[in-house]
């Protein structure tokens, strides 16, 4: 930035304005505060309302931001050497987040079925196993996202399958041992835990 962080009001125009060096929620509150800044120096990029707008997308996709002076040299040890900024905190963890864009901003090439037991499982935080695995509809790759349905075809998950459709078919039903036997390797799970985002 052309300012060293977020102030109550634009720095330059009201020398009563107070540095806010901590924001852990981007409330209207500092929304209005970053409205004004740069407005009337007719400087930076878009000014402050468009770096706390930056902010919250960081925000909600599990990731920090620093708002400084950009202008002098090596402005990131500057900040650690104890200069002025603002720190936008992370709404979500990376991992809470990457949950979140799974389960709500991937479009699903496929939907994998799976018996009443894999659902329990599913929803105590396990994998998918192939074992759970009764059916495999439309056509993915590894990597896909995917469906996860029930027996009686509520959806229970979302989540990037580690075998394309026609592996994921051979191997339904089948243990973690027989896995390798059919398909001459195994990717481990057929989603794994981390690469789901069970439904509410």
């Amino acid at each position: 930035s052309d300012v060293d962080g977020l102030y109550t009001a634009d720095p330059r125009s009201d020398p009563s304005a107070a540095h806010v060096p901590l924001v852990t929620d981007l409330d209207a509150g500092i929304e209005a505060m970053a409205g004004g800044a740069n407005t009337a120096a007719g400087v930076g990029t878009g000014g402050m309302a468009t770096k706390i707008m930056a902010a919250r997308i960081a925000r909600q996709a599990g990731c920090a931001t620093l708002i400084t002076l950009g202008g002098r040299a090596s402005p990131l040890a500057a900040v650690e050497a104890g200069a002025r900024a603002t720190l936008v905190t992370a709404a979500l963890s990376p991992h809470a987040a990457r949950k979140s864009w799974i389960g709500g901003s991937l479009a699903p090439s496929g939907v994998i079925r799976i018996d009443a037991g894999a659902a329990r499982a599913l929803r105590r935080g396990k994998s998918l196993l192939a074992a759970g695995v009764t059916a495999v509809e439309g056509r993915f790759g590894k990597g896909d996202a995917v469906v996860v349905r029930d027996d009686t075809g509520q959806e229970v998950a979302r989540g990037l399958s580690r075998y394309d459709s026609d592996d994921a078919a051979r191997i339904c039903g089948l243990s973690s041992a027989a896995v390798e036997a059919e398909l001459g390797f195994s990717e481990g799970p057929v989603i794994h835990a981390d690469d789901l985002a069970v439904s509410a």
